[in-house]
């Protein structure tokens, strides 16, 4: 596990989390979720300090930078999944719409 202070700029995927999508949703109820899933984690983010950390691969497949968002050696991604709008990576996209 390597921890770094920023990423030197580009995007950026949290990797131990799957979220639903905001960009392309499948249905409403995922694009709902997703807006509500990015502001929590916005304010989360906004709350102070906090460290990029690589975990396995560092880099997907589509040149994004994998990280674990860390403060106070909690995981924000572990947050999210707590509070109903995010779901533990296990490495397969599932379906957000009932």
């Amino acid at each position: 596990m390597e921890t770094h202070s920023g990423c030197g700029g580009g995007k950026v995927r949290i990797a131990d989390v799957d979220t639903p999508e905001i960009s392309q949703p499948s249905c409403e109820s995922e694009l709902q979720r997703g807006v509500a899933a990015r502001d929590r984690l916005l304010a989360l983010l906004n709350e102070g300090p906090f460290q990029l950390v690589v975990s396995g691969r560092a880099v997907d497949r589509n040149g994004r930078k994998l990280r674990i968002v860390v403060r106070n050696g909690r995981s924000l991604g572990d947050q999210l999944v707590a509070e109903g709008l995010a779901r533990t990576w296990d490495g397969k996209r599932r379906p957000w719409c009932d």
